[in-house]
């Protein structure tokens, strides 16, 4: 049971709630162990959703910068941003950072896909679903 719950944890990434803000991070070791994440979550109205997701624009790839929200009338994006590690050095990685406000009660399916954008660029290499339910 131990393991299967620490399982659970790395596949599902990190979810936190700290005063009407819900915190998920996802780590570039998860990423890379299952390539898609997903994560359920529930919260209240008025609540917002901090998503932050290891990135590495150098590489090519890169999170799309608005998340593909299945109702716009429940969940709406407020910001975006990509935020370097520890300085400024080429090649660096960082994070990518998302803002989401719960509008209305409902459910909507939330999707980030990490890829190389151009033609012929590989598409969804990473990827996180949430299912999020606002009571």
């Amino acid at each position: 049971m131990k393991y299967l719950l620490l399982v659970m944890v790395i596949f599902m990434g990190c979810s936190v709630s700290q005063n009407g803000q819900i915190i998920f991070e996802g780590t570039c070791n998860q990423f890379s162990e299952s390539g898609h994440l997903t994560w359920d979550v529930n919260t209240q109205i008025g609540d917002s959703l901090l998503i932050t997701l290891c990135s590495n624009p150098t590489t090519g790839f890169q999170w799309q910068d608005s998340a593909d929200i299945s109702d716009e009338n429940i969940l709406k994006q407020i910001n975006h941003r990509f935020i370097p590690d520890g300085g400024n050095m080429l090649g660096a990685s960082g994070k990518e950072e998302w803002i989401l406000s719960s509008l209305k009660k409902g459910t909507s399916i939330v999707v980030w896909k990490y890829s190389r954008p151009w033609d012929g660029g590989e598409k969804k290499e990473w990827s996180l679903t949430a299912t999020v339910i606002v009571d």
